[in-house]
C-alpha cells in the first residue's frame, strides 16, 4: 500500500512538473516541506536547552562500550528535556489561574467572558438570574469561580512540585555520577545511577491523580475520570548485582524510557484536563467584533461594487489612485529630483552665478564712471585717484539739491536729469546686488526645501516599516529583540538569582529537603528558559561562550551562593543582551 501511494505521489509530482516546467527534485522538495508544516513531521528543529553536568569523554574504549555510554547520556538527555518541558506547560497554565486568583473582578470576567459564547450566555444567564433573586450576582459568581481555580491551582503546584523534585534529583545524580560514568566509563557508577534514577521515578507512584469534579471551567464537560501513576518495575536480580553487562544496561535504559514516556503521558492527560483555555476561547469576543466588522464592510463594498450595479467602488480606486500618484510626484518624485539637481549640477550653478556676479560689477563700474564725471563736472576740478563712491555720492546728492530748487528751468537747462539718471542707475545697482543674494539664499536653501516637501513621505514610511517590523518580530517572548523581551530576559535572571538565594535558606535549615529540591528544581527550570532566550543574542554579539559558562556555574549545586550571587551581578551588568535597552544605547 505504501508503495502504490508513493508511485501516484512520484506521478502526480511529474505531471505537474511538466505544467509548471519546475524540476522534480523542486516539485519534490516543496511538497515535503508542505507536507510536515501542515502535519508536523519533521518541523523545526526544537531548541536544545541546558545541558548536563556530563564531562567529555576521553577513554579509548570498544564499540559497545561507547554505545552504551551514548545510549545512557541520550536517555539522561532526553529526560532532562521532557521534564523541562512538561515544566513549561504546566508553569504556563498556572500563571494563568493565579493570575485570575487576583482579584474578584479578574473572576468574573473570566466566567463571563473567556470561557466561549455558550460560557458567555451562561454566565450572562446567572448574572440577570442572581440580580433577582439574590441581589448580588457579582459575588455568588466570583465565589463559584474561586472554588473551581482554587482547585486547579492546587493541581497544577502538586504537579509543578513533583515534576521539579523529579528533575533536581536527577540533575544531582547526573552530577555525582557523570564524571566517572562518561570520563572513566565505570560500569558500577552507572550502575548506581540508573538505580538511583529509577529509584527517583519509581517514588511517583501514586501521586498524580485528578479528583473527582463535576464541572470544568474549560470546556463546561464532567469529569470523573482519574489518572494514576504506575511504573514499570526494576528486575530484581539487577538490584543484586554491582555491576551490569550492557545488555542489561540497555534493558534498564528501555525500562526507563518506558517510565519516562508513561510519566508523559499522564502530565498531559493532567494538563489537558486542568489547562487554560486556548486563545481563540479567551478571546472569541475580540475574533466576534473583528469578524462582524469585516462582514459589515464586506457587505458595504459588495453594495458599492459592480456586482450590484454600482460604480462607486470603481470611482473611488480611481481617485484614490489619482491622489496616490499625485502625492508621489509633489512629495516624492519632485523631492529627489530636486536634490539630485542641487547635488549633481553644481558646476552649472557656479557658472551662471559668476555670470550674475559680472553683470552686477558692470553696472557698478558704469555707476562709478557716472558719478566721477558728474563731480569733476560739477566741482571743476579732477577728483583724485582715491575717491570713493561715497564721496561722489555726497557732491551729487548736494547738486541735485540745488537742481531741485527750481525743477524745470533744471530740466532742461541744469544738471537735474543727470543727477536722476545717475540716482535710477544706483537703483539698479541695489535691485541687482539683493536679486543676487537672494538668489544665492534660496540655492543655498534648496536641498532644505525638498526635504521638507519628502517629509511626509518619509514619515509615512518610517510609520509603514515600524509596523512591518512589529509584525514580523511577533515571536516576542524572553527570545525576541525588542524592549520587552530584553524585559523578560532580565526577570528571567533575577528570577534565578531569587531561586538561589532561596534554596540555599532551606539547605542551611536542613529540615526541608524536597522544598529545597523543589526550589533547586524550579531554578534549573529558570536557568534552562534563560538559556535558550539568550543563546541567539549572545551568538550574535560573540559572547555566547562566557555567558554559558556562567549559566552552568549557576547550575552547579556544589558551588558556593555568594559565587553565584557575583556571578548574577556580573551576569546583569556585562552582557549585552541582558542590559537594559536605554544603558545599551548610551
Amino acid at each position: 500500500m505504501g508503495d502504490l501511494s508513493r508511485q501516484a505521489t512520484d506521478r502526480a509530482l511529474q505531471s505537474w512538473s511538466n505544467l509548471t516546467k519546475l524540476p522534480h527534485f523542486v516539485l519534490q522538495y516543496l511538497f515535503k516541506a508542505s507536507y510536515s508544516y501542515v502535519f508536523g513531521r519533521g518541523g523545526r528543529r526544537r531548541k536544545r536547552g541546558l545541558p548536563l553536568p556530563l564531562p567529555s569523554r576521553h577513554f579509548p574504549s570498544t564499540t559497545s562500550s561507547m554505545q552504551v555510554v551514548d545510549k545512557v547520556t541520550a536517555l539522561l538527555e532526553e529526560m532532562s528535556e521532557q521534564i523541562l518541558s512538561n515544566l513549561h506547560d504546566v508553569q504556563k497554565s498556572l500563571c494563568f489561574w493565579q493570575s485570575r486568583a487576583e482579584a474578584d473582578s479578574r473572576k468574573v470576567h473570566f466566567m463571563v467572558f473567556e470561557r466561549g459564547p455558550l460560557a458567555f450566555i451562561e454566565g450572562t444567564i446567572q448574572l440577570v438570574r442572581g440580580l433577582i433573586t439574590q441581589g448580588s450576582p457579582m459575588q455568588h459568581l466570583a465565589i463559584a469561580a474561586a472554588s473551581q481555580i482554587s482547585e486547579r491551582v492546587a493541581v497544577l503546584t502538586t504537579l509543578q512540585r513533583h515534576l521539579a523534585i523529579l528533575l533536581a534529583e536527577i540533575y544531582k545524580e547526573i552530577d555525582s555520577f557523570g564524571e566517572e560514568v562518561v570520563k572513566e566509563f565505570n560500569r558500577k557508577a552507572m550502575s548506581s545511577m540508573l538505580v538511583a534514577i529509577h529509584k527517583v521515578m519509581i517514588g511517583l507512584e501514586n501521586t498524580y491523580y485528578l479528583p473527582q469534579t463535576n464541572y470544568s471551567l474549560v470546556n463546561d464537560q464532567t469529569q470523573n475520570a482519574s489518572v494514576v501513576l504506575q511504573f514499570e518495575a526494576l528486575p530484581e536480580e539487577l538490584h543484586c548485582k554491582s555491576e551490569w553487562t550492557d545488555a542489561e544496561m540497555q534493558l534498564v535504559v528501555s525500562l526507563i524510557s518506558s517510565n519516562l514516556r508513561t510519566l508523559n503521558r499522564c502530565v498531559s492527560q493532567i494538563v489537558s484536563k486542568y489547562r487554560r483555555p486556548r486563545r481563540a476561547e479567551r478571546l472569541w469576543l475580540r475574533y466576534a467584533g473583528t469578524t462582524v466588522g469585516l462582514a459589515v464592510c464586506s457587505a458595504w463594498i459588495l453594495r458599492h461594487s459592480r456586482l450590484m450595479g454600482s460604480t462607486d467602488l470603481d470611482d473611488w480606486i480611481r481617485k484614490g489612485k489619482d491622489s496616490i500618484i499625485a502625492f508621489w510626484k509633489e512629495h516624492v518624485e519632485l523631492p529627489l529630483l530636486s536634490i539630485r539637481n542641487e547635488l549633481f549640477e553644481t558646476f552649472r550653478r557656479r557658472h551662471k552665478g559668476v555670470v550674475e556676479l559680472e553683470e552686477v560689477q558692470l553696472t557698478a563700474n558704469s555707476l562709478h564712471r557716472m558719478l566721477q564725471d558728474f563731480s569733476e563736472l560739477t566741482t571743476g576740478r579732477k577728483l583724485p585717484e582715491g575717491a570713493s563712491e561715497q564721496e561722489m555720492m555726497e557732491i551729487m546728492m548736494t547738486r541735485y539739491e540745488k537742481e531741485v530748487m527750481h525743477p524745470l528751468l533744471n530740466l532742461l537747462g541744469g544738471e537735474l536729469a543727470r543727477a536722476l539718471l545717475i540716482q535710477i542707475q544706483k537703483l539698479k545697482l541695489d535691485i541687482e546686488t539683493a536679486m543676487l543674494e537672494l538668489d544665492q539664499i534660496l540655492k543655498a536653501n534648496e536641498i532644505n526645501f525638498a526635504m521638507l516637501a519628502a517629509l511626509p513621505a518619509f514619515f509615512i514610511t518610517v510609520i509603514l516599516v515600524s509596523i512591518v517590523r512589529l509584525w514580523l518580530m511577533k515571536d516576542k517572548g524572553a527570545e525576541g529583540s525588542g524592549r520587552a523581551a530584553r524585559l523578560q530576559r532580565r526577570l528571567l535572571l533575577v528570577e534565578a538569582e531569587r531561586k538561589i538565594m532561596e534554596y540555599q535558606l532551606l539547605m542551611d535549615q536542613q529540615m526541608q529537603e524536597k522544598n529545597a529540591l523543589w526550589t533547586f528544581g524550579m531554578m534549573l527550570y529558570t536557568l534552562d528558559r534563560l538559556y535558550k532566550a539568550t543563546e541567539r543574542h549572545a551568538s550574535a554579539t560573540g559572547e555566547w561562550q562566557s555567558l554559558r559558562a556562567d549559566i552552568l556555574d549557576l547550575a552547579n549545586p556544589r558551588l558556593a551562593m555568594h559565587y553565584k550571587l557575583a556571578i548574577t551581578a556580573r551576569m546583569a551588568r556585562a552582557y549585552e543582551c541582558l542590559l537594559p535597552l536605554s544603558r545599551r544605547l548610551l
